[in-house]
């Protein structure tokens, strides 16, 4: 028989490529499950078990949660990243950390084929293809719900039909969750217009009134919350999401330009990471040069759309966060915050390196640093390219 890797959640589509694969297509089923912050020991049994279930051959999961944002996530924090001024890219920078986590583990297995439980209408189905092709460019890749169009109420038939048991009811949404967000799915999302129900959150709100929280930055990486320090900085994300979540911050709807060429619709809950960007933003606000600020904006919104599209392998990609760690040497500092339900507001920083200093001047108020005959100068010099060209075009235009 040979041998195929299946990227495996336990979720519907992967359960159904699971059996899919063994009783029609005869492969030896080997799943692997790449957690990147999204399960917890209980998921990660659950999830095991469920593999087991559906007769694998052989399980394996590997924790890339801290991989995943040394590689990918800080790089994010680093620049800002909001696809379309909205979305943390919860799930496509997940889905790298993933792809080259199978491909690897594929090669090491000495596998024939690669299966994931990518649709053909979405993004995925690119970004795990483009990293096995370019990781594991011997290998066959299956693609059973791509490649046989099937619907959701069509998978959980074919499960039961093999004695598996699926909620219908949980079916109703696709989940995908990590450490720098959740991804949710469902009918309200197939259209232009409709939002999901409370239900269909990950989280439901329980938290009222507000909550004032601090973040601490050190070379742009969150590295305290509330002046509780942890280890890396995956833990102290960890930690503010269960603090954040509850109040319902950080959901929202994305709409965006698919890889494939048509719009894509998904709600995603990521409290942390939208927190955790704009309080990082507002202390670069303060500690960087207007210069600086422009050109990171710059390389950010690039480095995260080839992100988006699965272009991680991109050697640009190296140069660019080589730019982006440069440019954190001075983001240090602590942020004030506080938390209402569905919303939040930034207070202001405190930094060593905050350029909004006192002793330089008060914006609009008084200046210390120049008398107003320096202004006067400054502004004939820098104005006077500007009036050369007027005072021409009028003299010109004047003799037609």
């Amino acid at each position: 028989m040979k041998k195929i890797v299946l990227a495996f959640s336990g979720g519907l589509d992967t359960s159904y490529c699971a059996i899919h694969l063994a009783k029609d297509l005869g492969y030896e089923v080997h799943t692997l499950t790449v957690n990147t912050g999204g399960f917890d020991q209980a998921e990660v049994k659950a999830i095991e078990s469920r593999a087991h279930q559906l007769g694998v051959t052989s399980h394996k999961t590997i924790d890339e949660t801290k991989t995943y944002y040394d590689t990918v996530i800080r790089f994010l924090v680093y620049g800002n990243v909001l696809k379309n001024a909205t979305y943390p890219l919860s799930v496509s920078a997940e889905r790298m950390s993933q792809a080259l986590a199978t491909a690897n583990y594929a090669n090491e297995l000495k596998a024939d084929a690669v299966a994931h439980g990518s649709t053909g209408a979405g993004n995925d189905q690119v970004r795990f293809d483009m990293i096995i092709q370019i990781l594991a460019p011997g290998l066959k890749i299956v693609t059973p719900i791509r490649d046989k169009k099937l619907s959701r109420e069509e998978e959980v038939a074919y499960l039961k039909q093999h004695g598996i048991e699926f909620s219908a009811e949980k079916a109703r949404y696709s989940i995908n969750k990590g450490i720098w967000g959740t991804s949710v799915g469902g009918k309200e999302t197939l259209n232009s217009l409709g939002m999901l129900p409370e239900e269909a959150w990950p989280t439901q709100i329980t938290k009222t009134g507000s909550e004032n929280v601090t973040l601490t930055f050190a070379r742009g990486e969150l590295v305290a919350v509330n002046e509780k320090i942890f280890a890396h900085p995956t833990e102290a994300i960890q930690y503010l999401q269960h603090i954040a979540a509850p109040y319902g911050i950080g959901r929202d709807i994305h709409v965006g330009d698919t890889i494939i060429g048509i719009k894509g619709r998904v709600g995603f809950e990521a409290a942390a990471p939208v927190v955790i960007i704009k309080a990082h933003h507002a202390l670069e606000k303060h500690v960087l040069t207007k210069w600086q600020l422009s050109w990171k904006d710059q390389l950010a919104q690039f480095y995260g759309n080839w992100l988006h599209e699965g272009q991680y392998l991109d050697p640009v990609m190296r140069n660019i966060e080589a730019f982006l760690t440069d440019s954190q040497q001075h983001v240090s500092g602590k942020v004030s915050i506080t938390l209402f339900p569905h919303r939040f507001q930034i207070n202001g920083i405190e930094s060593d390196y905050d350029l909004m200093s006192a002793k330089f001047g008060k914006y609009g108020e008084m200046n210390l640093g120049w008398t107003g005959d320096d202004v006067k100068g400054f502004t004939k010099i820098f104005g006077n390219q500007i009036a050369i060209y007027h005072q021409v075009k009028s003299e010109a235009d004047s003799t037609k």
